[in-house]
């Protein structure tokens, strides 16, 4: 660390969290091996059964003709997902309790999940999600907006932890005369005849992100851009525990080419808690969503119009400052009172351009006044970039893509970092602000067409790492590794 800055920060022990998260043991690391061993292991067996299942729907539907049969009763499909980073040092004059780190870090991450799916009767299915998950992100996932590892941002303990990711309840209504369209079965659907148009109700613990802000370019970290601000709207501070799910009641009206969507869910007791909070007199979330299928030369796309809501028991940044008075370090946990709101918006549109190339662009808001409360410390959000397929060097089935982000504060949230208060993420004890900006490029490739084997190579450049210009910039080169069942 270099200490010639004109700030001179006490020394601040670090976290029990981020200790905890830096005790990796042999133990630990044998059980990441062993887990990706036992889902590769068990690919051939469950390929097997899901064809089989398949093969037995099919065959009362060739006697009847009844497409809507093409399906099976239940289904399972797993994944898993390992990620290694590695983090360069980077110029760092002074750092704070929630800074990126200046020194060198190479950090892994893996996560595990069983898809399940029952069909109930006629339209209602429940699909169940137990997931395993360790590893840590870079600093210990503190220090970036934009942090570097999707699938580390909810993981509260190193150590590989089972828990129910997933367990919920839905059901659908045909409206009207329109058709039916045969879908394909997958993760957490079970295909078959499903109607155009719609009312579909969602009832469980979910992840919001399952439904809203599904931009088909950058929506998943397993599989597509890493970035936090990449796979999601980074304004838009979504209801979730530490590993992004939430306890949630929500509805689709699918009409046409338009979809409209709303969701009540619950939020976390405390900033960034691995606790839900049940009592909605106390504290929820409203999000609602409008998308609307487009076509351009023929060539499909979607624009979808984002809007929340979060009531809560947060802390207000102007009134930590205040406490603080001149030259004290704000705290804006003291300042949380219940009814506090935080509302934003989002735009989201995806449009493919040709065979084998498709573009998506993001653009975020919330108000900033009150903290930041579940997803990551970003205000202002634009993002922008392109996908395209291996179709011109013959590897259909492989992936090249790049994009930027670039985030903001509100006027409040900069000065409260910049007195010196913390973030759930953020903190170098002072700031000299700018705009947090990453570019992401990666190429995944597919070595066998047959299976579900995925392979990635993954540069991220992160300029003014947590809106600070006086650090920086950092380089991350990530690897994955990437299992579909």
């Amino acid at each position: 660390m270099v200490n010639d800055c004109q700030y001179k920060l006490p020394n601040i022990p670090l976290p029990a969290h981020i200790a905890m998260q830096k005790n990796y043991t042999t133990l630990q690391k044998r059980f990441y091996l062993v887990l990706l061993l036992i889902a590769m292991a068990t690919v051939p067996a469950i390929a097997q059964y899901n064809q089989d299942s398949l093969q037995q729907a099919e065959e009362p539907a060739a006697a009847t003709g009844d497409s809507a049969a093409h399906t099976p009763r239940f289904n399972i499909h797993a994944q898993a997902t390992y990620i290694y980073q590695y983090q360069p040092a980077f110029h760092s004059p002074y750092s704070g309790q929630n800074s990126l780190k200046g020194a060198e870090d190479k950090e892994n991450s893996i996560t595990s999940t069983l898809y399940l799916g029952v069909r109930l009767w006629k339209g209602a299915e429940i699909y169940i999600n137990p997931e395993v998950a360790g590893g840590s992100g870079l600093s210990g996932a503190f220090g970036l907006a934009a942090s570097t590892n999707g699938e580390t941002f909810r993981v509260g303990d190193p150590s590989p932890t089972l828990y129910l990711a997933r367990g919920y309840f839905t059901q659908t209504f045909q409206i009207g005369k329109a058709g039916t369209t045969n879908i394909p079965e997958a993760y957490n659907e079970l295909g078959g005849g499903k109607p155009d148009n719609y009312l579909k109700f969602y009832i469980g613990k979910m992840a919001l992100s399952d439904i809203f802000d599904n931009n088909a370019y950058a929506a998943s970290p397993r599989t597509q851009f890493m970035n936090w601000c990449l796979m999601n709207n980074g304004a838009w501070d979504y209801a979730a525990n530490l590993r992004g799910y939430t306890y949630a009641f929500a509805a689709v009206l699918q009409q046409g080419n338009m979809a409209y969507k709303a969701a009540l869910a619950t939020l976390p007791v405390t900033a960034n808690g691995s606790d839900l909070n049940t009592d909605l007199t106390q504290e929820y979330a409203i999000n609602a969503e409008i998308d609307r299928t487009i076509k351009i030369h023929k060539r499909t796309g979607n624009i979808r119009l984002l809007g929340y809501m979060n009531d809560g028991h947060m802390g207000n940044y102007t009134e930590a400052l205040q406490q603080a008075g001149t030259g004290g370090i704000p705290n804006v946990i003291s300042t949380r009172e219940y009814g506090r709101t935080k509302t934003g918006i989002g735009l989201s549109a995806d449009q493919q351009v040709n065979d084998f190339m498709g573009a998506f662009l993001r653009a975020g808001w919330n108000d900033g006044k009150n903290e930041t409360w579940a997803f990551t410390e970003a205000d202002r959000e634009i993002s922008a970039g392109i996908s395209l397929t291996g179709d011109k060097w013959n590897r259909k089935s492989d992936n090249l893509a790049l994009a930027i982000d670039v985030n903001g504060l509100s006027k409040s949230h900069r000065d409260y970092l910049a007195a010196g208060g913390l973030g759930f993420q953020l903190g170098d004890g002072a700031l000299n602000y700018a705009n947090e900006s990453a570019l992401e490029l990666y190429y995944t490739y597919k070595p066998n067409q047959a299976n579900g084997l995925w392979l990635t190579a993954d540069y991220q450049f992160v300029l003014n790492p947590g809106y600070n210009a006086d650090r920086g910039p950092v380089n991350v080169f990530s690897f994955r590794l990437h299992i579909e069942l």
